[in-house]
């Protein structure tokens, strides 16, 4: 891989020094705001860089997509994987373990972006550090850390970017004990045929946190969740079923159900219609059967008014 500042340099026809320049003020050139986190009270901050801030960030991501990898166990963020591909993987294994990483995005800095950068054989100037660091990174205020932000272009390949080696090494691990692995951003899913062996695969999973990131990357204990094929099983939003099926849910099918009887009734906003659109769309991803189920019942016109809604400007 060529200099990454020097590479940067050329395309912007900028010195030195104003391109250094404009990098230090790059981790303020974000817009703000709050979305609702799913299935809690709470709100989840969007960072959104500017445009010309997100171009640089896309050109740079090009450059080191050449060179640095990301797992196969990395389903999320991932050309041809998804929600989907990562339910498929357990969905025949009888125990499931899930883990999630603690503030994710928070946690991972400019340090562990180079050192893995580094791990993979290629040298950093100081310059490409500062590139890396102000152009991957923002702050809150002038005098806060830098943190990945959730609303870059570039966040989704830098997060699965460090998190390569550990990838690596719990994916050995567990093909070893006959585990399957997959990580979808922050959630960490593992299942298996063998009885107890996934209680004894924490310890090892935040063992190997620990070695690649220190304190740094830690697993929130609260939300780690064994279960079996004698309960319910889910995978990113994905129900497992005994049979090896995957599917929406109940809950979701009846409130689908619903929804599409409050449409026909005329009793749905431009909003409601929306959100049944959306539902729709994964339904047809995950459960197509069940979608086809619903053109039975209410009408093949009938869906298809609710798939090609769209609200008028």
């Amino acid at each position: 891989m060529t200099n990454l500042f020097e590479t940067l340099q050329e395309q912007l026809s900028l010195p030195d020094d104003e391109l250094l320049s404009y990098l230090h003020t790059v981790p303020l050139r974000y817009k703000r705001y709050y979305i609702d986190k799913r299935n809690s009270t709470e709100k989840r901050l969007i960072a959104q860089p500017s445009r010309t801030v997100k171009i640089l960030q896309k050109y740079v991501v090009s450059e080191l997509e050449e060179v640095i990898p990301v797992h196969q166990a990395a389903m999320a963020y991932c050309k041809g994987r998804g929600i989907k591909d990562n339910a498929k993987k357990h969905a025949h294994s009888r125990y499931l373990l899930k883990m999630d990483l603690k503030r994710f995005f928070d946690s991972i800095t400019p340090a562990i972006l180079s050192d893995v950068i580094m791990k993979h054989g290629i040298e950093l100037s100081e310059k490409d550090y500062i590139l890396v660091s102000q152009l991957f990174f923002w702050k809150l205020r002038r005098n806060s850390p830098l943190r990945l932000s959730v609303g870059a272009p570039s966040s989704p390949f830098v997060s699965n970017a460090i998190m390569y080696f550990f990838d690596e090494e719990i994916s050995k691990h567990c093909e070893e004990l006959n585990i399957v692995y997959t990580r979808y951003a922050d959630d960490m899913t593992f299942s298996t045929n063998k009885k107890n062996v996934l209680f004894e695969l924490e310890r090892t999973v935040v063992k190997l946190l620990r070695l690649n990131f220190g304190k740094d990357i830690k697993v929130n204990k609260e939300k780690t969740v064994h279960s079996s094929k004698a309960h319910n099983r889910h995978v990113t939003g994905v129900t497992l079923s005994n049979t090896g099926k995957l599917s929406i849910g109940r809950e979701n099918k009846r409130n689908i159900r619903v929804s599409i009887h409050r449409f026909i009734n005329g009793k749905t906003n431009d909003r409601d219609v929306q959100t049944l659109k959306g539902s729709l769309g994964f339904a047809k991803h995950i459960e197509p059967e069940f979608v086809k189920s619903l053109e039975d019942r209410y009408g093949v016109e009938t869906i298809k008014k609710i798939q090609t809604f769209d609200i008028l400007p």
